[in-house]
């Protein structure tokens, strides 16, 4: 069920506001409940609800961010809607961020169908870290758990997400993202299963954060640190993450959980996504540049070849590759990095305008 709210009142009590994220009482509006329904929101409209246990069980709060792609939604929402979870102890918050194709009809569709899916709507800001922190703030649950439109998750994952809180008790958790070719095995989708991936383990370990894409925290967590930078094209999961750590929560890696994630059959669509990832990387350098050990957005090494023998080291734990194929990904390697170092020099040539003007 969708709907809108048009009357809204301030508050500017709650959690501090944490580098362009939204304090936990920002904005609060006029709510109202219909046969148990949460209703969902335009961009701006808070909708806070408790925890309402019942058997015990904790509610999970499961929020998916969503522009333009009907069919990712969609192939998600099977997944998560059925759970072994009960329906009445977790929640699917479809975030639409503006879209303008079919999306919004999609989720319609399966909240028409599943009392425990909501549509909620950031249609003023447009990012992913704005349309997730639309959805914490429609989120009723302890626990909130992200996900990417076009992931899957096992019938089990609800329950697993719980069941790991309780056996852990951390407040912040990541999971194994397996990657997987859906259809042409491209050069694109190859190189993407092989060597893009999500290291989360090593994230957790050395960096103190995971992706988005596989990631639960408790209501405390955002309550004391606050909410996902929405200026952030990319890289804002880091950030977050990194806050969550100086806190002093507790971080926890649960190999038991794996969340599958397809690859990017298109090369153009994977060079694209690494001029995100650049410009997030300015992006870092400019909001906190305590955290940034980039070096030198012009330094020469941005522009020279990866070295041979580290790539190969890093191929051959993945694979045996014939020649062919080897130079074939050392090149898509090399554009990758080359697309990265265009996204931040033209980010920050935005950023100095920006500020100028």
């Amino acid at each position: 069920m969708e709907v809108r709210l048009d009357s809204e009142e301030r508050d500017r009590g709650g959690r501090p506001d944490v580098a362009h994220g939204r304090s936990a009482n920002e904005s609060e509006r006029t709510t109202v409940r219909i046969d148990g329904f949460r209703p969902t929101s335009t961009a701006g409209a808070v909708v806070r609800g408790t925890d309402t246990q019942r058997d015990g069980l904790p509610t999970l709060s499961v929020v998916v961010p969503v522009y333009n792609d009907p069919r990712g939604i969609r192939t998600t929402l099977e997944s998560v809607a059925k759970q072994t979870y009960p329906a009445e102890s977790y929640e699917v918050l479809a975030v639409d961020n503006g879209s303008t194709d079919g999306t919004g009809e999609v989720i319609r569709a399966f909240a028409g169908l599943y009392d425990h899916v909501h549509l909620v709507v950031e249609d003023e800001l447009q990012g992913s870290y704005a349309a997730r922190n639309e959805g914490v703030e429609n989120a009723c649950g302890s626990l909130v758990a992200f996900l990417d439109a076009d992931m899957t998750v096992e019938e089990d994952w609800a329950e697993s997400v719980v069941a790991s809180h309780e056996r852990h008790g951390w407040d912040y958790m990541g999971a194994p993202v397996e990657t997987y070719i859906e259809g042409e095995r491209t050069i694109g989708a190859v190189y993407d299963d092989l060597l893009g991936g999500f290291p989360v383990e090593q994230y957790m370990t050395e960096k103190g954060f995971t992706v988005t894409a596989s990631l639960a925290v408790t209501r405390e967590v955002f309550d004391e640190v606050g909410s996902f930078d929405e200026r952030y094209t990319s890289q804002g999961d880091g950030e977050f993450g990194k806050r969550v750590r100086e806190a002093g929560f507790v971080q926890h890696y649960e190999p038991a959980i794996t969340v599958y994630h397809p690859t990017r059959t298109d090369l153009r669509a994977w060079l694209r996504k690494q001029v995100r990832i650049g410009r997030g990387a300015a992006q870092h350098r400019r909001f906190h540049p305590g955290y940034s050990d980039d070096g030198s957005l012009i330094a020469l090494g941005r522009f020279l070849p990866p070295n041979p023998v580290s790539f190969h080291r890093r191929l051959a734990d993945a694979t045996d590759p014939t020649a062919r194929r080897l130079l074939t990904l050392y090149g898509v390697d090399y554009l990758s990095k080359l697309a990265r170092t265009a996204g931040a020099i033209v980010e920050s040539i935005d950023l100095r305008r920006s500020e100028r003007a």
